[in-house]
């Protein structure tokens, strides 16, 4: 059986770090609030004519590196993002040209913050089907693009960054002991689209817009699905929360985080954070973390890894892997 196997794992995040105190200059809040909200006390934030391919380019190259191959071993170039380059084309074109490559395929991947388990599931099933033998797939955003910086409620909550792993093809028995992505697992409900939006777009009068979001009832919704899918993804593999030796979520509120351990009884030991550093960068996020957690040594080659997000549409999935 194939599987697409975890070889290479890379991170990159802009300079410039705002702190919640710089933020407090800026809008009417404070470190505490921020904090006690939401567990972010820093983000960063991309530099002025720093584009989203550019943040993605870096997590690229870091992540080939680590997987010892080059560009011209990459057959497939994925980017998830909901803050592109331009409206078209994809930005995953711009990473594919910038790496050199003049072969194979790339295209965006566009859902929101769980925009990385989408691509994820989408170069998984091309590995699987054998169309793909190497894919890059890359989270990236610049949301501070897309933010009311006087809206308090938003504008704490989002950082830039890009995070990006290498699969390759890899011969796996068809059980739980493969290395590689065992399953994935994608869901939505449009019903609730207009809970967590940016409020234009070139079809509603050519503009960006900003985000807009009614905390409350993302944080409920958010809690209930991030728990029930992976609910499903550990009934799916026949394992329970005791199996798996890290989870990996996305980086939106360290209370969401908090809710959905404390609901499968998972420890929050075994939780990787990096909220409190990188904020939300939305389809970065879980790359970003995981890129850390490895490169620091917490995840090991055999560890048993949950990946997990949620984010607008309402969208939402996971991911079981095994390093």
């Amino acid at each position: 059986m194939i599987r697409s196997q975890f070889v290479g794992f890379g991170a990159y995040l802009p300079e410039r770090i705002v702190t919640n105190a710089e933020m407090a200059q800026k809008v009417d809040t404070s470190d505490e609030w921020i904090v006690e909200r939401t567990g972010i006390r820093q983000r960063h934030i991309a530099a002025e004519g720093q584009l989203t391919s550019d943040l993605a380019l870096e997590s690229a190259r870091n992540a080939l590196k680590s997987a010892g191959l080059t560009a011209a071993d990459v057959d497939l170039v994925l980017v998830a993002t909901a803050t592109p380059d331009n409206t078209f084309p994809a930005t995953a074109t711009k990473v594919q040209a910038a790496l050199g490559m003049t072969h194979g395929f790339a295209f965006d991947v566009q859902a929101v913050c769980s925009g990385f388990i989408y691509a994820l599931s989408v170069a998984d099933n091309f590995i699987k089907a054998g169309q793909v033998k190497t894919a890059l797939v890359i989270g990236a955003e610049t949301f501070s693009r897309i933010l009311d910086w006087n809206d308090r409620t938003t504008c704490v909550l989002f950082g830039d960054g890009a995070g990006a792993v290498v699969l390759r093809a890899g011969a796996g028995k068809g059980d739980i002991s493969d290395h590689g992505i065992l399953s994935t697992h994608l869901h939505s409900d449009g019903r609730h689209y207009g809970l967590l939006q940016v409020d234009a777009g070139p079809s509603r009068g050519q503009a960006v817009g900003y985000v807009h979001m009614e905390g409350r009832e993302v944080f409920r919704h958010a809690v209930s699905n991030l728990t029930s899918v992976l609910e499903e993804t550990l009934a799916h593999n026949g394992i329970g929360p005791k199996n798996v030796d890290w989870v990996v979520p996305h980086q939106a509120n360290k209370r969401i985080l908090d809710g959905t351990a404390r609901k499968l009884d998972f420890p929050l030991e075994r939780v990787v954070v990096t909220v409190d550093r990188h904020a939300n960068t939305s389809a970065a996020s879980v790359p970003l973390a995981l890129a850390e957690a490895v490169g620091d040594g917490r995840i090991k080659p055999g560890h048993l890894v949950l990946l997990e997000a949620m984010g607008g549409g309402f969208t939402w999935g996971a991911a079981l892997a095994r390093m």
